[in-house]
């Protein structure tokens, strides 16, 4: 089962017309009708999430990341579901759906902050602070203070983890396991290589 038939079963069990679903959305019957039939390849996250609420599911089912019974959207009023992403191999709507993997609870009182999203770590370059299979929880904005931990995207291959420090008017991203390099860019080079700064990370998360 993909989502678009996902949503199908839910709209259907709960006795809605794909008019009512377009309502949600605040679009067109004819697009429910397209998202239905797979016919929209990236829904956004905004999206996923209003309709996940409408149905009383966690986004994960929605979009038949977790095919268990759906357990309640508003199970807790503390905490907030986030997308739990993959590797992010360009800037350019990362957080599109294509890219989730599953989702990831964080407390409520941090998502009020501001946007967030999940980050599987993919190397150690890191370690031990962050290793391999971790997940950062990880703010969504475009700058960085210096110490943070960033969340960036170099030269449009795919993101990276590093702490951000800014030096003589350059960034240096600075790994900490001294096997890998350091990176540093002018400001020039911020703009033509071009480096992109997609948030900071808040909080780990870590199974054992």
């Amino acid at each position: 089962m993909n989502m678009g038939e996902r949503l199908k079963e839910l709209r259907l069990q709960k006795g809605d017309t794909q008019e009512d679903v377009g309502k949600v959305l605040g679009v067109a019957k004819a697009t429910i009708m397209k998202y239905e039939k797979g016919l929209v390849e990236n829904l956004k996250r905004s999206s996923i999430e209003k309709l996940a609420k409408y149905f009383d599911v966690t986004p994960s089912y929605l979009m038949c990341l977790d095919n268990n019974t759906p357990k309640s959207y508003n199970l807790s009023t503390s905490v907030v579901e986030i997308p739990l992403l993959g590797n992010i191999k360009s800037n350019y709507n990362y957080l599109a759906e294509k890219n989730w993997i599953g989702t990831v609870s964080i407390d409520k009182n941090l998502a009020d902050s501001g946007d967030f999203f999940a980050l599987k770590i993919h190397d150690n370059s890191m370690s031990p602070i962050l290793i391999e299979n971790d997940i950062a929880i990880v703010k969504e904005q475009n700058y960085f203070d210096d110490g943070d931990i960033v969340v960036s995207i170099v030269n449009g291959n795919e993101a990276t983890v590093k702490k951000g420090k800014k030096m003589h008017n350059s960034i240096l991203l600075q790994p900490f396991n001294n096997s890998y390099d350091p990176l540093m860019f002018t400001p020039e080079e911020v703009k033509s290589v071009p480096v992109t700064i997609l948030g900071i990370v808040k909080q780990l998360k870590r199974e054992f």
